[in-house]
């Protein structure tokens, strides 16, 4: 696959201020400006920091869930890759499966901290979720952390009656780095004939390592600035990033042909860095004919629904994606 020329930083002129915040938001981002930017420099340190993630028993719910962890084999020469398998307790025939892609900006993250609304939706619709412990940058570098996640998604397509899940209906789930990954494994099943995606749902996906939009620049200082961008892009890429050579897998964005993509669900904020690459890819799957149903939050921050969970919008934000997979998976 082939890959769009570099585009050039925006103007001055084109940038306005940023838009406003939601006002509910306040206290949450007045926390996440106190944490340092993500730099080279502070990854071992945030990655300290991290709070532990929730054991087997908390992902358990008190029973709703059967939850385990697989070792599946990895992509060829690489190490086993872990999965966590959480299938609602209450249902006997095969589900449908959510694949969930954790995000952390390719350098940070695990496979069971982020599953709060993604367990919810499993109660509430009978789904099986399945989240991926890839392989971090810089220590490994592109292709490795997607390689990772295609590898877990073709073993638990070609394991799909051993795990109980229906494999034409497994939605590829993620967000930010996560969501720039689960994109990129839509791609990448595709073009290799791999496993039947039925659905991809994007949260804030972490899509173009050129990280050179209007909102790029607009939302400098915002949570995940285009300087965490770029540490994450980096330490993905190394020194192939900017050049002609860094691949759709790596970065969707890039990717000349978007055709072909399974149904799409994407939602960002109004005020993030990511705002613009995300509607960008949007209208690109609608110009090739493909579907997707995008949703822009006004006021919302990078992560928003995971900082600020009870906040109104994050409220609405999550119930669109549950809406869209009740919806998609009815059919």
């Amino acid at each position: 696959m082939t890959r769009t020329p570099p585009s050039t930083a925006p103007a001055a002129a084109q940038i306005g201020p940023p838009p406003p915040f939601d006002p509910e938001l306040a206290p949450t981002l007045a926390r996440l400006a106190k944490m340092p930017p993500l730099t080279a420099e502070m990854i071992p340190a945030m990655r300290g920091a991290r709070p532990a993630p929730p054991s087997l028993d908390d992902l358990r719910r008190g029973g709703a869930f059967a939850v385990e962890e697989r070792s599946v084999p990895g992509p060829a020469g690489a190490p086993d890759v872990l999965l966590l398998i959480c299938r609602p307790a209450a249902v006997e025939q095969p589900t449908a499966a959510v694949y969930y892609v954790h995000g952390g900006a390719m350098v940070l993250g695990d496979a069971r901290s982020e599953l709060g609304w993604v367990l919810d939706t499993a109660l509430e619709l009978g789904l099986t979720v399945l989240s991926v412990e890839y392989r971090l940058a810089p220590e490994t570098p592109h292709p490795g952390p997607v390689e990772d996640v295609y590898a877990g998604l073709t073993w638990a397509a070609d394991h799909a009656e051993e795990l109980g899940i229906d494999p034409a209906r497994i939605v590829v789930a993620g967000g930010s780095a996560g969501g720039g990954l689960a994109a990129a494994v839509a791609l990448l099943a595709r073009d290799r004939g791999g496993p039947r995606i039925a659905g991809s749902l994007l949260n804030s996906p972490m899509l173009d390592e050129r990280n050179d939009s209007v909102s790029a620049f607009q939302m400098l200082g915002s949570p995940f600035d285009r300087t965490a961008g770029d540490t994450g892009w980096t330490a993905l890429l190394g020194d192939a990033r900017g050049g002609p050579d860094v691949s759709p897998y790596a970065s969707p964005s890039l990717a000349t042909d978007v055709s072909g993509l399974p149904p799409t669900f994407i939602d960002v904020g109004s005020a993030e860095t990511l705002r613009d690459e995300d509607v960008q890819y949007a209208t690109r799957l609608w110009q090739a004919g493909g579907e997707a149903e995008l949703h822009v939050w006004q006021g919302a921050c990078h992560g928003f629904d995971l900082f600020a969970p009870d906040a109104r919008i994050s409220q609405e934000a999550r119930a669109a994606r549950t809406g869209w997979l009740r919806r998609l998976l009815a059919r």
